[in-house]
């Protein structure tokens, strides 16, 4: 009996968190980041000290589902031996036509809670290149640590 019972709860430990798990993570590590992001941002450009960031629950399954694939998307880079500096790259790329095409949808709903169109570097005000580096350092931060130690979590019995 012992046997068996180690054996199945090794077989459990060693699957990673059933997907609807990793998506409820990554929904809430996506928000709460634009919420600190923006009231970052907002206290550079206004020197407000109250620090209100916002976000909208359109943000949830954006964050959610570009995390998830990022998840493949990291899986076959890595298999592949892309370097860091070159999987940054293809995340920004993924992240600006995720963006873009929740942008899109979003507006044809009338409920796109973004507009950059005040930025220099936009595209439909849907997408910005002046958010590049910030982007960068979040695909970085969900590689690194999010997706990595999402993937670590296990539920024992």
């Amino acid at each position: 009996y012992l046997t068996t019972c180690r054996m199945t709860c090794a077989d459990v430990s060693s699957r990673p968190l059933p997907a609807p798990f990793r998506l409820y993570v990554y929904a809430l590590h996506g928000c709460l980041c634009e919420v600190v992001f923006t009231a970052v941002w907002d206290w550079c450009i206004t020197q407000d000290r109250r620090l209100t960031g916002h976000s909208s629950l359109w943000a949830l399954p954006m964050y959610a589902t570009a995390m998830y694939v990022m998840e493949s998307l990291r899986a076959r880079l890595l298999a592949h031996g892309w370097p860091l500096p070159l999987r940054l790259m293809a995340y920004a790329l993924f992240i600006y036509l995720w963006e873009f095409l929740w942008g899109l949808g979003l507006m044809f709903l009338g409920a796109c809670p973004w507009d950059y169109s005040g930025f220099r570097y936009n595209l439909c005000g849907l997408v910005t290149l002046e958010y590049l580096l910030p982007w960068s350092v979040g695909a970085f931060i969900v590689e690194q640590h999010v997706i990595r130690n999402t993937l670590r979590i296990r539920l024992l019995p």
